[in-house]
């Protein structure tokens, strides 16, 4: 059996960090990171997936002991990270915005030097995340690799799933409760994936308050508390299956966003989920 096996390992730290330039003036420090910049830190907790694939040993059935790993994991990242101040206390941020894209750009290069992995797995992803509504991941298996930011959004909204080119029959046994005539709702997650370059002076890939600003106003806002297929003029005539949804909200997004647009999810329910990606 020679097919690779791909493995992911969590780990997590808690650290402090600001969004603050000290040449540059309050304002310009504003400017470049919106409400987010401060002279004074603000922490979270951390939580990073490391991937890695390699063959499986046919001695152990594992690719890789996962102690190794963990010890590789505590050594060159939760000792480094855990309980610091990155700004102040790790050197690679003395010159660089402590951003979540260069953060995982740094710690893929703690992970990709000589002798820091097992010799029998090769790294091929990282997702690191700031908290449950934001988090990157990077792709190490692209060539260049492929760096993506997402952001995770609410609403609430009622529909029923009835077809107009079907029987009303047919729609009852197609749908089931959800051809209710009175319609039902959901608490919809949404997360919106860009992809770029992040920015040499702020390290992001957009700012965040144009991702929120425009998501919410051409999602969040627009679709919240209300019935899809009665308020929403998009939805006119259409079965609002959240197949339809997330694909209507790909396209109002895509010409919008400040970077590329590179998936959508939504969670209607906490067992259904539908992603368009570009």
């Amino acid at each position: 059996m020679t097919k690779s096996v791909r493995m992911t390992r969590r780990v997590g730290f808690s650290s402090g960090h600001r969004y603050w330039i000290p040449a540059l003036s309050e304002q310009a420090n504003l400017d470049l990171f919106g409400h987010w910049a401060s002279p004074y830190n603000h922490g979270h907790n951390y939580v990073l997936d490391v991937q890695v694939e390699g063959l499986v040993d046919f001695k152990t059935g594992m690719v890789v002991n996962i102690k190794r790993i963990d010890d590789v994991l505590r050594s060159a990242i939760v000792r480094q990270f855990d309980g610091k101040s990155l700004n102040d206390q790790v050197s690679y941020f003395h010159d660089r915005s402590t951003s979540l894209e260069n953060l995982v750009v740094y710690v893929a290069d703690c992970l990709a030097g000589d002798n820091v992995l097992p010799s029998e797995v090769r790294l091929t992803a990282l997702r690191l995340e700031e908290m449950p509504t934001l988090f990157v991941e990077l792709d190490l298996d692209r060539k260049p690799s492929l760096m993506t930011l997402t952001r995770t959004y609410e609403f609430a909204a009622s529909h029923r799933l009835d077809s107009p080119h079907i029987s009303q029959a047919e729609n009852l046994e197609l749908f089931g409760k959800c051809n209710n005539a009175a319609g039902h709702g959901h608490n919809y997650l949404l997360e919106v994936t860009v992809s770029g370059e992040p920015d040499p002076k702020t390290g992001m890939i957009l700012n965040l308050d144009d991702l929120d600003r425009t998501v919410s106003d051409l999602v969040v806002d627009r679709y919240d508390h209300k019935n899809l297929n009665v308020d929403i003029p998009e939805f006119e005539g259409k079965i609002t299956t959240s197949e339809i949804v997330a694909l209507e909200i790909f396209e109002r997004l895509k010409s919008h966003l400040p970077a590329k647009l590179h998936r959508v999810r939504l969670h209607e329910t906490a067992r259904n989920v539908f992603e368009v990606s570009a």
